[in-house]
């Protein structure tokens, strides 16, 4: 079986410097980079069958983006914002990039790895040639935004692995359905035991604060800014939908495919907020638009 290499790279934040973790799937050599990132408290592993499906094309990175997974933490939490992972992600491309002579990438973005890649589609000079949206866009739904808020919040601790992954598995039903082992992976790839043998998500849980601070005025900004961003990307772009996304509304959904990119919309029954590409017929849908097969 394929397997990843798991490496690192110094970022730096207005509150000093952190380190960012990444998976790498594929060939070191190979000019064709594809990056993958998670929603707002997942992490790299969420990409693990999408990357050994394309590991033969791409060479594949999946970070953890600050605050989650094998990652560190920012010194202050209100800086976990879409500009400072922009700017983290600039800082890997540097590292991945360094030894290429072709500066272009393609992104695959789920949720908030969306919002990222969107960023910095929207860049003058932007090496991103291909962009991958998988359930979000510059309009979120505000009942959307306060139950994923809500959730980041709880500082939660179980007593065992079985009862933090039944949690896991109760707020991502959304998900769409997965099998019990697919249901497991999930959770044990966001969960860790603290020093006192309880069970914990596997991030920091300051990530709230940002979503706490938000009032009406600075929403709307953000929204226009990400619309802003939208318009300005020029690459080949694909909406992805879960057909019962309670984030990214189906009319948002046709707004964005007649304006910006246009982006081609697909939308997958039976899933709301968000697809995992786990399995075969998602994968399909992203090599398709990456490959042309």
């Amino acid at each position: 079986m394929i397997e990843a290499k798991i490496k690192s790279v110094q970022c730096l934040s207005p509150s000093g410097l952190h380190h960012m973790a990444y998976k790498e799937w594929g060939a070191a050599d190979n000019p064709d980079v594809l990056v993958c990132v998670h929603g707002v408290t997942r992490v790299s592993d969420d990409f693990d069958n999408l990357a050994r499906a394309l590991a033969a094309d791409y060479r594949v990175i999946c970070p953890d983006v600050v605050g989650r997974g094998r990652s560190g933490w920012l010194r202050n939490p209100q800086l976990y914002r879409i500009p400072q992972y922009v700017g983290d992600m600039v800082t890997l491309l540097a590292r991945v990039l360094a030894d290429s002579e072709r500066q272009s990438v393609a992104w695959f973005g789920t949720s908030m790895g969306g919002l990222i890649g969107l960023g910095l589609a929207a860049l003058p000079d932007s090496p991103i040639n291909k962009l991958i949206l998988n359930d979000i866009g510059p309009t979120l739904a505000p009942e959307a935004l306060q139950r994923i808020g809500d959730y980041i919040g709880q500082d939660l601790r179980f007593p065992s692995f079985e009862a933090a992954a039944q949690f896991i598995r109760d707020v991502s039903l959304t998900f769409g359905p997965h099998t019990e082992q697919e249901w497991h992976k999930l959770a044990s790839d966001v969960l860790r035991q603290d020093k006192d043998g309880q069970w914990i998500r596997h991030y920091d849980m300051g990530l709230a604060l940002p979503f706490r601070s938000a009032t009406p005025e600075s929403v709307a900004a953000d929204e226009a800014t990400l619309w802003a961003a939208y318009d300005a990307v020029r690459c080949p772009t694909l909406l992805v939908r879960g057909a019962d996304s309670d984030l990214l509304s189906r009319e948002t959904a046709a707004v964005m495919a007649g304006r910006g990119p246009k982006a081609a919309l697909v939308e997958i029954a039976g899933v709301g907020h968000a697809p995992t590409f786990t399995h075969a017929d998602q994968i399909a849908i992203a090599r398709a638009f990456l490959l042309g097969r």
